[in-house]
């Protein structure tokens, strides 16, 4: 089955890969098995590629949200002796 793997997409970038197969996990949900990735839950992975891009646009928006809060976070700082 062909999934995107949204995981690891603000490193590598989304992954698209066709030798996915679905697992029944009871506690998150719907979990893929990849032989060659390795296992997925929830989120970080999709069946169509739409879902993917934007699951990822999300990530990035909190990504830079964070490093925003990090950048004042450290202007603030201030250092004498």
């Amino acid at each position: 089955m062909k999934v995107y793997i949204t995981k690891y997409a603000l490193s590598t970038g989304i992954i698209e890969t066709d030798d996915a197969e679905i697992c029944s996990n009871i506690i998150s949900g719907d979990m893929i098995s990849s032989k060659k990735y390795g296992y997925f839950y929830g989120n970080d992975w999709h069946k169509k590629k739409e879902d993917a891009v934007l699951r990822a646009e999300v990530m990035r928006i909190k990504k830079i949200e964070s490093l925003k809060k990090q950048i004042e976070k450290l202007d603030k700082m201030k250092f004498s002796l």
